[in-house]
């Protein structure tokens, strides 16, 4: 019997066909043919098989959604290594965004902080923030200093207090709107600094 990969490379025009009309047999043995070389080829690239997997199935997933549109100029084998080429530079771009971006958020609130201390206001700021903080309803300072404070992810706040993730959401939410309002006669900066406060806290659910 032929090698499956030059079987298909023969019926892969029929084979497309039958995707683009909804044929889920067709995917299926696409699919079961391709799957694990896709992955074995992602993690040479990305060296992390869950990750290497996730992204061949979100490829095949945008492929079955898009099966009305779904032409090929060059063999089926060929367009998948490819997609899965090009995915895999995609994640090494948001990865790059987001660590920029992250660095971004540390350097202003380093800046802020700088500003304030030259200014000898750091102190002041800083009694300020605990005296507000000090005034939370008890279950919503625990959430806020676990996070703030210890540094700890939303899921290991939510685990560790029994409670849901959502709940520690809406815990810090109505903390830091809090502390916006007891704070607003300070100088505009600090809005500034409690607005990144937020965006860091919303990365660590």
């Amino acid at each position: 019997m032929p090698p499956i990969f030059f079987i298909l490379e023969n019926q892969e025009k029929h084979i497309c066909e039958r995707i683009r009309q909804g044929d889920q047999q067709a995917f299926e043995s696409v699919f079961k043919t391709y799957y694990k070389y896709l992955c074995a080829y992602a993690n040479q690239l990305l060296t992390d098989r869950d990750l290497s997997e996730e992204i061949v199935q979100d490829l095949f997933f945008q492929l079955w959604q898009k099966r009305n549109t779904f032409d090929i100029q060059t063999s089926l084998k060929s367009y998948l290594f490819r997609a899965t080429h090009n995915s895999c530079l995609n994640y090494f771009k948001h990865l790059k965004v987001r660590d920029s971006y992250t660095q971004h958020v540390l350097n202003e609130k380093q800046r802020i902080e700088d500003s304030y201390e030259e200014m000898g206001n750091l102190s002041e700021l800083q009694a300020a923030i605990t005296n507000a903080v000090d005034k939370l309803p008890p279950e919503r300072k625990k959430v806020f200093m676990m996070i703030r404070y210890e540094e700890r992810k939303y899921k290991e706040v939510a685990e560790i207090l029994g409670i849901s993730v959502k709940t520690v959401e809406n815990q810090m939410g109505k903390a830091m709107q809090f502390l916006r309002e007891a704070l607003k006669d300070f100088l505009p900066e600090f809005i500034i600094l409690t607005n990144i406060l937020l965006q860091v806290f919303s990365n660590k659910q």
